[in-house]
């Protein structure tokens, strides 16, 4: 069964359509970031051939979700502050699902820490909630409850 084909793909699906978040199926042939996927004018584009990760989807989703409104959605933005936001993001995404948080943080991504930020999360140590904050998505006594899902 590919990866495309799992129930949690199918779950994380659901979810960005109700968050809002446009997702195409489109053959990737080239090098992407994450395996199966990119970002092109807002809306998360996978290859259901390549993709590797289903849980990656959330976080490339974050990046949409948390991208400043006015600025170009044509790719990720490289800001360390957009990827800890996205991280936080698709966190809470994975327990408003509800998902296993560790097919968002697996051990192939986050330079094989996904382990770690899935716990640290887990136990209220966390990152990238202050801009969430900030910018309206959630408070931080409700994290990772979420008030709204997209910047």
């Amino acid at each position: 069964m590919r990866p495309f084909d799992t129930p949690e793909t199918a779950r994380i699906l659901g979810f960005l359509a109700e968050a809002g978040i446009a997702v195409e199926q489109d053959d990737l042939p080239g090098e992407t970031f994450l395996p199966g996927m990119t970002v092109r004018r807002g809306v998360l584009v996978v290859d259901p051939e390549r993709l590797a990760f289903p849980g990656d989807m959330l976080h490339e989703a974050g990046h949409i979700a948390v991208a400043d409104p006015g600025a170009d959605h044509d790719a990720v933005s490289p800001d360390p502050g957009e990827e800890m936001a996205a991280i936080a993001w698709s966190y809470a995404a994975a327990c408003a699902i509800p998902l296993d948080p560790r097919i968002v943080f697996h051990d192939h991504g986050y330079r094989g820490d996904g382990a770690n930020i899935a716990e640290n999360f887990a136990q209220g140590r966390s990152f990238g909630v202050p801009l969430l904050q900030y910018w309206g998505l959630t408070r931080t006594a409700l994290y990772p409850q979420m008030r709204h899902w997209r910047r």
